[in-house]
């Protein structure tokens, strides 16, 4: 049957084209009439398609799949996937009838939070962009406003908590504690960092464009910290830096053990990366600018370093002496004022 309902009460489309190609897709409609419009369309655009040559009509479906094809950066794909599989609304309608309407509507409706939904709308304008600049597949694409994230507060630790903290870990995950606060990098390059990343003699450690967030290469200057972390870590494995306790590289955080430590330290609502957060946080504070902040974290612009700025005011007291001089040179004049 080319036309069914299936339980969430939405009507299907299941046809098979003059090419003897299969098409399935969703109707997007609980109406039974306006299904049956959109079958017959569907039917007809198809006929013309294979019969005058017109130009096809793609789906949202082949969209994404091409898009996980040709995707540069494979990261972030593990995540993409998951929020892809959340969209199921999308599935099987034509990319030229995905207004912004219909897409907001589907994404407004998940239960998370704005943040998350950012997510949605990123990858979403994502494929519809690429349909649009890289395989000629749209004319234009809808605008998705994304939605107004709250500022949270930046979580950094003092240092005799973040000391609380490294000694309440065990051995191996204290040691890439202490070598994250040390350099500022996060989680997975210091959990895959290998030795052949690692000059002893010029004391740096070097990560390539595919290793990075930001896709750009870093040179990461050792300080007397990571190089003593590094030291006590020679011989453990003959290709990664930091291992468990029986030798085996570490791959993921043991969110288990990572929370009983924060317990014992006696310290809330702090994740993994506010490690380099507090590194920032610490630079900043002694005086570290912004500019060399951003040159030594691998951020790609100034304004991604622009909520440390806050940490260290020291450099606006030149700045707000300019009050004085005016207040000062008020009260004077007030004061001859009263004399004559």
């Amino acid at each position: 049957m080319s036309l069914y309902q299936r339980e969430n009460g939405f009507w299907y489309i299941d046809v098979i084209t003059p090419d003897k190609e299969r098409i399935r897709r969703s109707t997007g409609t609980r109406d039974k009439r306006q299904a049956e419009e959109l079958h017959d369309k569907i039917k007809h655009d198809l006929w013309r398609q294979s019969r005058l040559k017109e130009t096809p009509k793609y789906t949202w479906d082949e969209a994404v799949l091409r898009w996980i094809k040709e995707k540069k950066d494979k990261r972030s794909l593990k995540a993409d996937l998951s929020r892809l599989r959340n969209l199921p609304e999308l599935r099987g309608i034509f990319l030229h009838e995905l207004s912004r309407d219909n897409i907001m509507h589907v994404i407004r409706s998940k239960p998370c939070g704005d943040s998350t939904k950012n997510r949605y709308i990123a990858v979403v304008r994502s494929i519809l962009n690429a349909c649009l600049k890289d395989w000629g597949w749209l004319n234009e694409v809808p605008y998705l406003k994304q939605y107004q994230e709250q500022k949270k507060r930046i979580r950094w630790l003092k240092p005799k908590e973040a000391e609380r903290l490294i000694n309440c870990l065990p051995d191996y995950m204290a040691a890439m504690a202490r070598f994250s606060l040390a350099t500022g990098l996060r989680q997975r390059n210091v959990f895959n960092l290998k030795w052949e990343q690692i000059n002893m003699v010029t004391k740096v450690a070097t990560y390539y464009p595919d290793e990075m967030k930001s896709g750009h290469a870093l040179g990461i200057a050792l300080n007397e910290t990571a190089m003593k972390v590094l030291l006590n870590q020679t011989g453990k494995h003959r290709e990664y830096v930091f291992v468990h306790s029986r030798n085996r590289p570490v791959k993921t955080l043991n969110d288990k053990v990572w929370h009983k430590a924060l317990d014992k330290a006696g310290i809330e609502n702090f994740r993994w990366h506010d490690l380099r957060h507090t590194w920032a946080s610490w630079l900043v504070q002694s005086g570290v600018s912004l500019y060399a902040l951003k040159e030594m974290g691998g951020w790609e612009s100034i304004e991604m370093v622009q909520k440390y700025a806050h940490l260290s005011p020291a450099h606006l007291h030149q700045h707000a002496k300019a009050i004085d001089e005016i207040m000062e040179k008020s009260h004077k004049s007030d004061t001859d004022r009263n004399v004559a």
